[in-house]
């Protein structure tokens, strides 16, 4: 038989032998650091590591002789129903997959297995092999490590400023002789799942608070999200820094609403909060979600009914009737129509408003008093709160370098964990295997003051997709990118490969225009999977731009390289005959093939042209500016491929169609808008994007 070890975030949790039909497990128990007696794993065992650590361990022992026989040499290789690639015949990469199982083979060995995640890394590893793999920079950053055992210190219902009480979870380094600090985590899910995933900081001298936001799990209150989070985080903050074991010093982490809340709670100007890690972070409603650009969105529906109830039910994202689901009229009905029961926070969501003091008080960006809490942010090109992300990055702009770092991936909301998404391939270098390493750094340094260099390291990290690299920029917007303009003109059809509707960097004198109707009963489509619950990612739009609905907007085939970084803005001069209309925007890459692949994208309902705070509706015929703010991305448009914009005004599934009538989303009744964009001359459309030199 042979022994693996394995590891979380470089920290040893155990060992495996693997052979003679046999797979046995001996498992470092985290309370006490003492190792187990040996013994077969079980299939419940086996599920919390397939949960824990993204590793199916029983499926790895069965499958070694496999892998040993077939990951030989470099290139493709499939068998058995699994993808890999390889460009040294070492490292064989798991395609297709989320969260990949790549391998380590050495003359027909396997060596170890390496999994990236979207906030940690595992390894799995043969015994004396660690330095073959990224477990050596930990060792050579910490070669003396301290691991603590972790104790339960208890579960206290923490009081609010209003009464209120929020069930929180505290776990201690055992043996730590002086106060530490802390790592905060609040969450909707339910705080006892997953929470293993904390142990980690516990066991690297932090003390971990893991609480149930307001209203969810096991704490009282009203669920109603993002309304509670900046006071509730501001008192809870102040709860951690009375207590003995505290040091006074706190940082946050997690990811989507466990970012969101990190920044809620930074909005306070809370004095204890030292330190912030923001992954995939929610932003305010009107820029994210879920009332993007003044719409509805419908691509928020899965997460919404999964935390309908007081409890986390993640089962409840996948239905096979959301075409049934985003039909139900008036809105006011679909939750007990779809649910069987009322949401309060959706029927709240679903009313007609503007932005408001309702929506004003969710918004932590626009309540921020401006603390400078040192923050390392995490996100993707396709991020489904990819907005949130920019309004982060928006706010750290002007920190000095040391405080702040952007890590910018090719990844969706989940993360880094896909080499391969929705048909489109990155390289070999598109997910990380140090994300963990630089987040204990970060708390290193800001919370317990070693100096370690994470704040002489490179403020932002991104990487290029078609150039598949990563690369470095002192800030962001990156300030070597050049503000550039690309025209709309000629005649914007659907179907552009045989029309001429056409994007050029020289400004065109004659005034056109190209209209089209938008029926809200049959609305172009976003393409995702509703139950996927990922609603960003990039497709493959070719067809549906032969709709008449679309206009497209295609660049001369490419004579060279060009490569785009940083969101974009589609100033569009418009027009309608109804008082109001969304319109949809989306920058595709257009390969030799005519393959038009979806980068980025952005939504503005009209009446909101001049602000959120007040609807200002369409007169028949007027032409108004709109600026539509796109997503980010950094993209090489490859020598021979096309830059291609396409103007809409549905989107079936990221959001609800606008009625084309003064009740927008919310009404039962339907008109057909006749829309029109306008550009040459005094009505010269554009695409505003950043080339890189």
């Amino acid at each position: 038989m042979r022994t693996y070890n394995f590891y979380v975030s470089g920290i040893f949790y155990g060992r495996l032998r693997m052979g003679e039909g046999q797979t046995l497990l001996s498992r470092r128990d985290v309370f006490s650091g003492n190792s187990e007696e040996w013994k077969s794993l079980t299939e419940k065992e086996n599920g919390f590591y397939k949960s824990f650590m993204k590793m199916d361990f029983l499926a790895i022992a069965e499958k070694a002789d496999l892998y040993e026989k077939h990951l030989k040499g470099t290139g493709e290789i499939v068998f058995d129903g699994e993808r890999y690639t390889s460009e040294d015949g070492l490292n064989y990469l798991q395609r297709d997959v989320k969260f990949p199982n790549n391998k380590l083979m050495e003359k027909g060995r396997l060596l170890a297995v390496v999994c990236p995640a979207r906030e940690m890394v595992s390894v799995l590893v043969e015994e004396g092999c660690e330095e073959r793999t990224v477990l050596k920079m930990w060792r050579q950053t910490w070669p003396d490590e301290r691991i603590y055992g972790v104790t339960c210190a208890g579960k206290f219902d923490v009081p609010m400023r209003d009464g209120v009480r929020l069930s929180t979870d505290v776990y201690l380094p055992k043996g730590a002789e002086e106060a530490v600090p802390a790592v905060l985590v609040r969450t909707p899910y339910g705080k006892e799942e997953g929470c293993e995933s904390y142990y980690r900081y516990v066991q690297r001298g932090y003390a971990v608070v893991i609480q149930d936001v307001r209203g969810r799990n096991l704490s009282e209150g009203e669920w109603m999200p993002n309304f509670h989070e900046v006071e509730d985080g501001d008192d809870t903050l102040n709860w951690i820094a009375s207590q003995n074991w505290s040091s006074g010093k706190v940082g946050m982490v997690g990811g989507s609403y466990l970012g969101y809340v990190q920044w809620a709670a930074a909005a306070s100007g809370n004095p204890y909060l030292k330190a912030l890690i923001s992954v995939v972070c929610a932003g305010s409603a009107f820029v994210d979600m879920p009332r993007r650009g003044g719409s509805l969105t419908s691509g928020m529906l899965a997460w919404a009914f999964s935390v309908s109830r007081k409890e986390f039910r993640q089962e409840m994202m996948e239905r096979d009737d959301w075409e049934e689901v985003l039909g139900i009229r008036p809105l006011s009905e679909l939750p007990l129509k779809a649910l069987g029961r009322e949401v309060p926070f959706l029927t709240k969501w679903f009313e007609k408003s503007d932005y408001n003091d309702f929506w004003r008080r969710t918004n932590w960006k626009e309540r921020s008093k401006g603390a400078r809490i040192p923050a390392l942010i995490q996100s993707g090109w396709f991020d489904d709160n990819g907005m949130g992300t920019t309004e982060a990055m928006e706010i750290v702009h002007d920190f000095p370098a040391g405080l702040r770092k952007v890590i910018l991936g090719p990844w969706q909301h989940s993360g880094n964990s896909r080499y391969d998404m929705h048909g489109v391939s990155f390289g070999s270098k598109a997910l990380r295997f140090d994300l963990d390493y630089i987040y204990f750094k970060w708390f290193e340094h800001f919370l317990k003051g070693i100096e370690n260099g994470i704040d002489k390291t490179a403020p932002v990290e991104y990487y290029t997709v078609g150039e598949e690299k990563w690369k470095t920029a002192e800030n962001w917007p990156v300030p070597q990118t050049k503000v550039t303009d690309i025209y709309l003109t000629g005649e914007g059809g659907a179907n552009t490969s045989a029309g001429d509707g056409r994007l050029v960097f020289e400004k065109p004198e004659e005034e056109c225009a190209d209209a089209y109707d938008y029926d809200p009963a049959n609305p172009a489509v976003h393409i995702i999977d509703m139950s996927e619950n990922e609603i960003e990612v990039p497709e493959d739009y070719t067809e549906e731009e032969k709709r008449q609905d679309i206009l497209c907007y295609t660049s001369e085939v490419l004579e060279q390289n060009i490569t785009v970084t940083g969101d974009m803005t589609a100033e569009l001069y418009v027009s309608s005959d109804a008082p109001d209309t969304d319109f949809v925007v989306r920058v595709t890459d257009v390969d030799e093939n005519g393959r038009s692949i979806k980068l980025a994208d952005g939504i503005l309902s009209a009446r909101y042209r001049n602000g959120f705070e007040k609807s200002e509706f369409l007169k028949k015929d007027e032409i108004v500016c709109l600026r539509i703010r796109t997503t980010k991305i950094s993209n090489c448009f490859k020598k021979g491929h096309r830059i291609r914009l396409t103007v809409t005004s549905g989107a079936k599934n990221l959001v609800f169609p606008n009625s084309n009538t003064v009740d927008g989303y919310n009404s039962t009744s339907y008109v057909t808008a006749r829309n029109k964009v306008y550009h040459g001359g005094k009505y010269a459309s554009r695409v505003i994007l950043r080339l890189e030199p």
